[in-house]
This record gives structure tokens, C-alpha cells and sequence, in this order.
């Protein structure tokens, strides 16, 4: 995903990028940062995704799944799938607020 204001940095929140993530379908830590990746263009350092994890563990928005593999997946709660929603919901009045604040709609340069 190329952006042309590279100095203007990311605009991301990890746990928000976690819970989209998530809402696909379970996964594990590294299937985590390659989707996030491939869909966000942000590249998170382990440490990063798995403190979000810790986090949106303690608040019930996800939970780990039960495995008898090494690697642990997690899966997206309904709390963690209605706080995505409200998120969603408030980044698109953002968005729309700034669109038509500016003039600048999607697909234009």
C-alpha cells in the first residue's frame, strides 16, 4: 500500500488493526503480522502485537483458543466484535468529516 506523505507516519491503533485481523477468523502471532501487514501496510514488531493481545485479552475482546500446537491462536469475542463496530463507526464519521472538510473524496489524488 504506497502512501505519498511517507513523513507523516502511520495513523494506527495496534489493538484496532488486531481486532480487524481477528474478525476474519481465528490466527496465531505471525499469521497476525502478515495480515496486518498485507491489509494496513503496518509492520508490527512482535513485542508490540503481543502487548495489544495481553490488552484486548484483559478487556474480553478476545481469547486464546484451546490447541494442542505450539503456536497459541486467539479468536475475536462478541464484546470484541461490537467494540470493532463502535470503532468503525467513529472512524467513518471522522473520515467523512474530513472529506468534507477538504473536498477530497476516495479514488482522487
Amino acid at each position: 500500500m504506497a502512501r505519498r506523505t511517507q513523513e507523516l507516519g502511520r495513523f494506527t491503533d495496534v489493538a484496532l488493526l488486531v481486532l480487524i485481523s481477528l474478525a476474519e477468523g481465528q490466527k496465531h502471532g505471525y499469521r497476525m503480522i502478515s495480515d496486518i501487514e498485507e491489509f494496513s501496510g503496518t509492520s508490527l514488531e512482535p513485542g508490540t502485537l503481543y502487548g495489544a493481545l495481553m490488552r484486548l485479552e484483559e478487556r474480553g475482546w478476545i481469547e486464546p483458543v484451546e490447541t494442542s500446537e505450539r503456536r497459541k491462536p486467539y479468536r475475536i469475542t462478541e464484546a470484541g466484535r461490537g467494540a470493532l463496530g463502535e470503532q468503525l463507526a467513529t472512524l467513518r464519521r471522522i473520515e467523512q468529516a474530513g472529506a468534507r472538510r477538504t473536498g477530497i473524496a476516495w479514488g482522487l489524488s
